[in-house]
């Protein structure tokens, strides 16, 4: 007989899914723990009893049904496979076992859609389903990661309590981590970094945004890096104190704290530096993809994102690189002398970028609770997203300031805060960018945040030309400024002084 004591289980123990499980062991949950090799689950199991404390919580089965059973009803089984198909084909073998009422919780990285299908389908099976971002890497699963689920109001009340238990903690005030998170020995108090975000595939789908607002941030921060390499010829180790330095300030983040560390990193199979032997080749996932793909779907700018994107797609082209750095020339780049002006420059200018980038993903989500019929609180998804996950920084505080202040805030840039920063500091912002130009350094990254920021404070662009294109050629109507919005009209070009059409 299956004795019925575990309080959720878990199936896929990779990395991310064997830190999960002992994080939510460490919080007092007895977690049932199921892989498909099952020669993964006994060697973990064996680790479990040799180095951790909570290891009697941990429980292994070697087959779906003792593995489902094991567990009190409501049954919650937190899925950790890859996004896809194996997410499906795992749904559908733990199906037969489960009973109406029973809740099905994705913590992958599936595609937002993928889980309103699921949604759906499990609905009307009387199972519930759960899509629930989980950000932080191994670390954070094992300490605590940012949570960011999804789904009907009865699966999370059920879900709500294990959630915030292993989530990160921050101070609710001022945002910083609370200290703690070690094995056994987990954070307490504090604000938890885990929250409902909506139905269906709204967690999913924030958490997509995050990974899209993480690949600019990435890379602004590579940006500011090469700019300090080549305009000031200053070494990594250098270049790695600076950003120490910003790290006590208003860009103090996970990110800008392990770069601090990347840089100073001596190399252990030789001389100097180990960032200047990795090769120039970034990797992806997908979910960057994702976002500035739908970010196209759904007529948002976030150019920033897409430039983040397209620098990794572009960076993988190292033989072509390579091959046309032989052929295409460019300006000599020519080293600046004043190099704390420079350094402070480059601060600002990717503190400005940091800013429109931020913008630019909580403008998109804007744009998607209309079009998924949704209701977002981003101040609450700032609030989540301030410990655990990696995109982690004292910035986002003042996102969460920003939405207090104005639950209704347009953009982000239109907060005083904000609206202060980019003033005080794009002058450095602007001169970066122009010594990048004029030297042939690359700079995707802060010149797509500059133009967006350029494009959206003009009260006037140059679309009054694309729209009468727009009408010479496919006869798809203008508006004119001196009539009122709403009103379109033709002209049967090419012959001047023909009458304008009105299209009601």
């Amino acid at each position: 007989m299956i004795t019925k004591n575990a309080d959720i289980g878990l199936v896929g123990l990779a990395v991310m899914g064997q830190n999960l499980a002992l994080n939510i062991a460490d919080h007092g949950y007895t977690i049932a723990v199921y892989n498909r090799d099952s020669k993964k689950m006994v060697k973990f199991i064996e680790e479990c009893k040799a180095n951790e404390p909570s290891h009697e919580r941990v429980v292994g089965h070697a087959d779906l049904a003792s593995f489902v059973l094991s567990i009190k009803r409501p049954r919650k089984i937190i899925l950790l496979v890859k996004a896809g198909s194996a997410t499906d084909v795992t749904i559908n073998a733990i199906l037969p076992f489960l009973e109406q009422g029973d809740i099905i919780i994705d913590g992958g990285n599936s595609l937002w859609t993928d889980t309103i299908r699921r949604e759906k389908e499990l609905a009307v099976k009387g199972i519930d389903f759960i899509g629930s971002g989980v950000s932080g890497g191994e670390t954070g699963a094992r300490f605590g990661p940012s949570l960011m689920p999804s789904g009907t109001r009865k699966a999370w009340a059920s879900l709500e309590p294990i959630w915030r238990d292993i989530a990160a903690k921050v101070d609710p005030v001022t945002g910083a981590p609370m200290e703690g998170g070690k094995p056994g020995k987990p954070v307490e108090g504090g604000f938890s970094c885990a929250e409902y975000i909506g139905p269906d595939g709204a967690g999913h789908y924030v958490k997509m945004v995050h990974n899209g607002i993480e690949y600019i941030d990435m890379q602004l921060i590579c940006e500011a890096y090469w700019l300090m390499k080549n305009l000031l010829a200053m070494p990594a180790d250098e270049i790695g104190k600076v950003f120490e330095e910003w790290n006590k300030g208003e860009l103090s983040s996970f990110l800008i704290e392990i770069t601090a560390d990347i840089l100073q990193q001596k190399d252990p199979m030789g001389k100097g530096f180990l960032v200047d032997q990795v090769m120039d080749t970034a990797g992806q996932k997908g979910t960057g993809q994702w976002t500035a793909a739908n970010a196209l779907e759904l007529g948002a700018p976030a150019n920033a994102i897409a430039a983040a994107v397209y620098a990794r797609a572009l960076s993988s082209l190292k033989e072509e690189r390579v091959a046309a750095s032989k052929i295409l020339k460019g300006p000599v780049i020519v080293k600046e002398t004043d190099k704390k002006a420079i350094i402070e420059a480059i601060k600002s200018g990717l503190y400005c970028s940091k800013i429109c980038a931020y913008a630019q993903g909580f403008q998109l989500m804007d744009k998607a609770q209309v079009a998924y019929n949704w209701k977002l609180n981003f101040g609450e998804i700032a609030q989540i997203w301030r410990g655990g996950c990696i995109i982690r920084a004292s910035f986002l505080q003042k996102i969460t300031d920003a939405y207090a202040l104005n639950s209704r805030l347009k953009n982000l840039m239109l907060d005083p805060y904000f609206t202060n920063s980019l003033n005080d500091s794009q002058a450095g912002w602007r001169k970066v960018i122009a010594l990048a130009v004029t030297n042939g350094i690359p700079a995707q990254g802060f010149s797509a945040a500059l133009a967006y920021y350029d494009g959206y404070r003009s009260a006037v662009l140059p679309a009054n030309l694309l729209q009468a294109q727009r009408d010479y050629f496919g006869a798809h109507t203008y508006e004119r400024v001196d009539q009122a919005r709403g009103q379109f009209y033709h002209l049967d070009w090419p012959e001047a002084g023909r009458p304008q059409l009105e299209i009601s």
